[in-house]
């Protein structure tokens, strides 16, 4: 491709996280071209009631080890610990979801994380940090000073 080409497939990138596209082609193509890190966010699932009052937050990105439960289609109400997070296809493996394939092996089944609900969190030092930084109760507030009063 002539060099003018790629710096604006460079450019395309940038632009689209600054501004977001409002038209349907520019969105798709933004979605389907996205970098992993973007992906990873795209693939945020819900978290269940219990885990929103506790943490005072409503989603997170989902990863392996979380256990979900899947609250829409075929594999709905079953639950299961997260065995792979395949971004590339913007799907998750839930174990004990599988299906068999005609020659009798099994192979899992990609389920959108759209589609499920985390009822329990893998917490580590890194994932608690992104739970207090998205806890809704605490807004207002920057390292512990509180805003309040502020114009």
């Amino acid at each position: 491709p002539p060099l003018a080409q790629l710096a604006w497939r460079r450019s395309f990138a940038v632009t689209m996280k600054q501004t977001g596209a409002s038209s349907r082609r520019k969105s798709r193509k933004a979605h389907f071209t996205a970098d992993s890190s973007s992906r990873r966010k795209i693939m945020s699932t819900s978290l269940s009631k219990e885990l929103q009052a506790k943490y005072n937050v409503r989603s997170i990105p989902v990863r392996k080890d979380d256990e979900v439960m899947v609250v829409r289609g075929i594999y709905k109400n079953r639950e299961g610990k997260v065995t792979a997070c395949y971004r590339g296809k913007y799907v998750i493996n839930v174990e004990r979801i599988t299906r068999d394939k005609a020659n009798g092996a099994q192979v899992n089944v990609g389920l959108q994380p759209s589609n499920c609900i985390i009822t329990k969190l893998k917490l580590d030092k890194d994932r608690k940090a992104i739970l207090d930084r998205k806890d809704r109760s605490n807004t207002g507030s920057v390292e512990g000073t509180s805003l309040a009063g502020v114009d």
